[in-house]
């Protein structure tokens, strides 16, 4: 029988894998829509007044070289009056496309001021954008002209205002002591009435453009011609062909900012001359723009214009900044032309030239100026006003006779009328008239002096020979110096005469100088007349020195002319200089040669001291050198015995420490003694002034032992110092040629005295063993006061001050000792080998040290000759 099989029951799945492709091209293509979408660009529309250099599909629209879009379409505009230009822009700019942005072509333009565009010469056409501020926008108006300033370049935009624009165009430099620091950008009309240039200035440059700057046109050549000849000026070729712009700059005023207006001037001289004044005449007859301004034949100013005016005409005028001061109150001004009579024409150049306006200046320096002058048609009469007579004294005739002319800059201003001597017969007195003129110019400080027919100044610098003309030579002349002061003289005030400018500067000069007294020990290099110098300027010369018997040194009176004198309220020191100053080292040799002057005469220095706390008294001390002065150092004076080996240079030493030096060392006239002179450096000084100070030579001592002191070898003897403890001062002392005992031993040691028959073999230096171990010296020595006994002075360390007390017992320990017996034979004892050498003694102490035992400073024990057995045993209990 067949058996069916049971059938099964499969679930089918809810979701099969294959789904998963669709749902992932779905999702694959919807991003790259979206994608394309995104990236598809922004387009936008641009109105050109005209299609030229523009093609579809080829010009490109570009940002700081990297291109940002592409030209699509192009098409007439509604009202023909240009095309509308279609441009698909990256989808990246739109930030960019506001309704400031500006949009302009850029194509290759060549011009005198040089090549815009010289990219597009090789690449095509482009048109060029700068994102601007604003609402989002697609639509916009090209630029005719790129903007004056693109973003990106950094400098400063000004605009420059004047009536034409002359020569000027875009890309003329601007330039600045006619160095090309930037061009003019752009320019356009205000109205009817002048022209507006925007000027850039490079980055780099853009500093020296201040709020005070002036500009002024350097286009073009200038051509001065008169009958003096023809003066030719151009800034560069570059303005000659273009144009261009100058500037001045000023340190003191701010900086000029982005969009500061200037007007721009026709010359320099207009753009930086002097002061302006308006004159009145009923007629513009005979005066035209450019006439000048004549003072005694000079040309101080010239007319910048002239116009109508409901009474007249009015010219304005400007005078040149050096003759500015000219200008007062009554200050006249005329008009002057050729002077033709039958003797003959005066100033006939002024038939080619044209008239002048003659000018005069006042008395009234005091009064503001005028709104207005007068324009006079003649010369007035210069008899109507009061001439200034003054009285002239000097303790000499200058050569001078009654008739002299007297001058001003080589100018005639008035002459001599008499040359007297004073009623006491005391001085030589001038009597002169001034024209009225030049009665200002006479202040309250002012002198005179006589000129030289014939000058000759001979110095390395060469031979200079001046001369003077013949009306000099044969009546003399005199010169007015009118000094610094506003006030004016006093009606009967009696003025000096000179007889030279270097005589009047002395005189001046004395009268605000300050004094002051230095002393030295030695009044060497330095006399009356010597300069004094403040880093190797004179501010001051040596006025006298002094030998005082009473200090046995020397008084040097200096004197400190006035503009230096705050140098004086500082710390100061002064020192003297050497012709020739050496300093050789391993780093090399420095020669350092004073001024000539200096050299022959001998001089001073003056030096400022920083953070100074020494007294004020060290700024009255000559020091001879600049090293000690700077150190503030304090002199003294030592006497040695002639044996010493000391010599100048030698240095001051406490343990080894340099603290002063001697500057020179002689020998006295009792022939057994030297005085040296030295210093101690200013911080030391206090320490060793004391009159207990001691001083003492060192010098190298050779032994078996050991050296002491090797250094002097090769720098030679030099002098140690012990700090004295006594309040009172002293600048003498006397040295001795070894330290004294206790020289160099610490105040907490224990000082005591060994006592023996001979000295044997000890020395200063002798070492104390105990055990072995060193615990204290030999300091000195000396005989007894019965001569029986030497005396060594010793001490112990105050660290092994308890190893030593009454019970303790000293032997010597130097070299060999041999004992040698019939029955006991030879006995050979020797201590180490530094004891074999230099010496050496041993101790050894039975009893702890108490109070009871304890041993005084200054204790005398006995220096036994060898060691009992016994001693050797002792060890106490410490």
């Amino acid at each position: 029988m067949t058996q069916i099989e049971t059938p099964k029951v499969v679930k089918k799945k809810l979701f099969s894998p294959i789904w998963l492709l669709p749902i992932v091209a779905l999702a694959l293509g919807a991003w790259l829509g979206f994608k394309s979408i995104k990236e598809s660009g922004i387009e936008i529309q641009i109105h050109f007044p005209s299609a030229s250099g523009i093609e579809v599909g080829k010009t490109l629209v570009k940002y700081q070289g990297l291109t940002v879009g592409k030209v699509k379409d192009i098409s007439i505009d509604d009202e023909l009056k240009g095309v509308n230009v279609k441009v698909m822009m990256d989808y990246r700019s739109g930030p960019f496309l506001n309704k400031q942005t500006l949009f302009w072509l850029v194509t290759p333009k060549a011009s005198i001021t040089g090549v815009e565009g010289l990219d597009a010469l090789f690449s095509g056409n482009y048109i060029a954008i700068q994102p601007g501020e604003g609402n989002a926008a697609t639509s916009f108006e090209a630029e005719r002209q790129p903007p004056p300033m693109q973003l990106g370049s950094d400098g400063v935009m000004v605009e420059l205002t004047t009536d034409k624009l002359g020569s000027l165009d875009v890309g003329s430099p601007i330039f600045y002591r006619q160095i090309p620091v930037g061009s003019v950008a752009s320019y356009r009309l205000d109205g009817n009435a002048r022209v507006i240039i925007s000027a850039f200035v490079q980055e780099q440059y853009a500093s020296l453009v201040k709020k005070n700057s002036h500009f002024w046109n350097v286009s073009g050549v200038k051509i001065d011609a008169s009958l003096a000849g023809v003066k030719v000026s151009s800034e560069s070729l570059a303005s000659i062909l273009a144009g261009g712009v100058s500037f001045s700059s000023d340190d003191k005023a701010p900086r000029a900012v982005n969009g500061d207006s200037f007007a721009l001037y026709d010359s320099e001289a207009s753009a930086l001359g002097g002061t302006e004044v308006t004159l009145t005449m009923k007629d513009g007859n005979g005066i035209d723009k450019g006439s000048n301004i004549v003072y005694r034949g000079i040309s101080i100013g010239s007319i910048e214009s002239k116009r109508l005016s409901e009474d007249g005409v009015i010219a304005v005028a400007k005078f040149e900044g050096q003759y500015a001061h000219l200008l007062t109150k009554d200050s006249v001004f005329w008009l002057e032309g050729a002077d033709i009579s039958l003797s003959g024409i005066k100033h006939a150049e002024r038939l080619l030239t044209g008239n002048v306006v003659s000018f005069l200046p006042g008395n009234d320096s005091a009064s503001p100026l005028p709104e207005r002058f007068a324009l006079q048609d003649k010369a007035p009469d210069l008899m109507q006003s009061k001439k200034r007579r003054l009285t002239l004294s000097s303790v000499e005739n200058m050569g001078i006779g009654a008739g002299a002319e007297v001058r001003y800059k080589q100018l005639p201003i008035g002459q001599i009328l008499s040359v007297n001597l004073s009623k006491d017969l005391s001085a030589v007195e001038y009597q002169i008239e001034l024209q009225p003129e030049f009665a200002n110019l006479v202040r309250a400080d002012s002198y005179f002096v006589p000129e030289s027919a014939l000058s000759i100044d001979a110095s390395l610098d060469g031979v200079s020979v001046k001369t003077r003309d013949l009306t000099t030579l044969s009546k003399g002349a005199i010169s007015l110096v009118p000094g610094m002061s506003t006030a004016p003289v006093a009606t009967a005030a009696i003025m000096p005469i000179f007889s030279s400018l270097d005589e009047a500067n002395h005189f001046f000069t004395k009268l605000h100088r300050t004094y002051y007294t230095l002393t030295s020990p030695d009044g060497a290099d330095v006399s009356q007349g010597s300069p004094i110098y403040y880093k190797k300027m004179q501010i001051g010369s040596v006025e006298s020195v002094t030998w005082q018997s009473s200090s046995e040194d020397f008084a040097i009176k200096i004197a400190i002319d006035k503009q230096f004198q705050p140098l004086l309220q500082k710390p100061k020191v002064f020192w003297r200089n050497s012709a020739i100053d050496i300093n050789a080292s391993l780093g090399g040799i420095d020669v350092s040669v004073a001024p000539l002057q200096g050299a022959l005469k001998g001089s001073i220095s003056l030096g400022l001291l920083e953070n100074s706390t020494s007294q004020q008294t060290s700024a009255f001390k000559l020091y001879d050198n600049k090293a000690l002065a700077l150190a503030q150092a304090e002199p003294i004076r030592i006497t040695l015995p002639a044996s010493a080996k000391l010599t100048a240079k030698s240095a001051i030493r406490y343990q080894g420490h340099q603290v002063g030096e001697v500057t020179q060392v002689k020998l006295n006239s009792d022939l057994k003694t030297l005085t040296a002179t030295a210093y101690l450096y200013g911080e030391y000084a206090a320490h060793f002034t004391a009159s207990d100070t001691e001083y003492h030579m060192v010098d190298a001592q050779i032994s078996l032992a050991a050296i002491k002191s090797p250094e002097t070898l090769i720098t030679g003897p030099y002098l140690g110092v012990l700090p004295g403890s006594n309040s009172q001062t002293s600048s003498q002392f006397s040295a001795r040629l070894v330290e004294s005992s206790y020289a160099n031993v610490p105040e907490d040691a224990l000082k005591l005295t060994l006592e023996d028959a001979a000295l044997g073999s000890m020395k200063v230096g002798t070492p104390i063993f105990f055990r072995g171990i060193r615990i204290g010296q030999l300091d000195g020595y000396s005989l007894s006061q019965q001569g029986n006994s030497v005396l060594m002075q010793a001490h112990i360390a105050s660290e092994y001050r308890h190893l030593v007390n009454q019970s303790s017992q000293f032997w010597d320990a130097s070299g060999i000792k041999v004992d040698v017996g019939i029955f006991s034979g030879a006995q050979i004892e020797a201590g180490s080998l530094e004891t074999l050498l230099a010496g050496g003694i041993n101790v050894a102490t039975k009893d702890t040290t108490q109070v009871d035992n304890l041993l005084a400073q200054g204790t005398v024990l006995k220096l036994h000759r060898r060691a009992q057995d016994e001693w050797l045993d002792w060890a106490p209990a410490q």
